[in-house]
Order: structure tokens, then sequence, then C-alpha cells
């Protein structure tokens, strides 16, 4: 058991590096144009979803707080890039969704954003080593237990 500890350690200490370096060269090398990542992390949750999300939903895509996802949604409304439609399902809740200018942002910033990530991934592990990445990542957001974010969803929390 102790020997497993400290192997659990070390592998979440080297994966943790792995990323944080990796999402500090993304932010500092990327081509982003006036985009800060994080918000175009938000417009990528929204990309795939083509009817939009609630506030709740991507605060779960983008990996940040509740009321930092406020804001940058209230950012990208007053630069046009998207808009908050009544949610079909619930008068109380809105849905954020890409306006045609968001989604063209998106587009040009996700090809260049792909092809960064290609280049960075690539230079170090191969397509077999780059598989088995992908799968131990599912398999560890599969084992993760519900999110407070997931626990707390309701009607009264989807406000933006």
């Amino acid at each position: 058991m102790a020997g497993d500890s400290r192997l659990a350690n070390e592998a979440w200490e080297a994966m943790f590096r792995a990323q944080a370096t990796l999402a500090r060269e993304f932010e500092y090398e990327g081509d982003w144009g006036d985009l800060p990542p994080r918000e175009y992390g938000v417009l990528y949750a929204l990309a795939g979803a083509k009817d939009g999300l609630r506030i709740t939903d991507l605060i779960d895509d983008a990996l940040l707080t509740q009321a930092g996802v406020s804001r940058l949604v209230v950012r990208l409304e007053n630069r046009g890039l998207v808009e908050r439609r009544p949610d079909p399902d619930d008068a109380r809740a809105w849905r954020i969704v890409l306006t045609a200018e968001g989604r063209e942002v998106q587009r040009r910033l996700g090809r260049a954003h792909a092809r960064h990530v290609t280049t960075a991934m690539t230079r170090a592990l191969t397509r077999e080593q780059l598989e088995t990445l992908r799968e131990l990542g599912r398999a560890l957001l599969a084992a993760a237990p519900v999110t407070t974010a997931h626990r707390t969803k309701g009607p009264a929390r989807d406000n933006a």
C-alpha cells in the first residue's frame, strides 16, 4: 500500500506538472488574437452545444467557478460573441449560445490551437502513447465523484 501511495502521488505530480506546463505554453505562445484562453474555453464549450448551455453546464465544461463563468459570459456578450436565450425547459433560466461571429472566432482560434496542441503532444509521445494517455484520462474522469456543480444543479441556480 505504501508503494501504491508513493506511485500514485508521483504519477499525479507528473500529470499535473505536464498539464500546467503545456497550459502555460498554449497561453503564452498560442495564437489567441485578442481573446484570452479562458474566454476561448467558453466558446469551445458552446461550439458543441447546438441549443446552448446553462451557466451550470458551462462551469463544468470550462472548469471555472460560477462567478468566473458569469463574468466571462458578460464579456463575451458585450463583444457580440455569445447571447442569452430563454431556456425552453425552464422559464427562469437562460441558455448561452454562440452568435455567428462567436462561431467564426471559435473555429478560427480552434484550428490554430489544435495545431499547437498536436505539435506539443506529438513532439514527445507516439501514437500509442497518446491513445494510452487518452484512455487513462477518460478512466480518471469516469471514476471521479460527481462535482459540486452537478450536485447543486437546479433551475434556481441556472440563471446567469
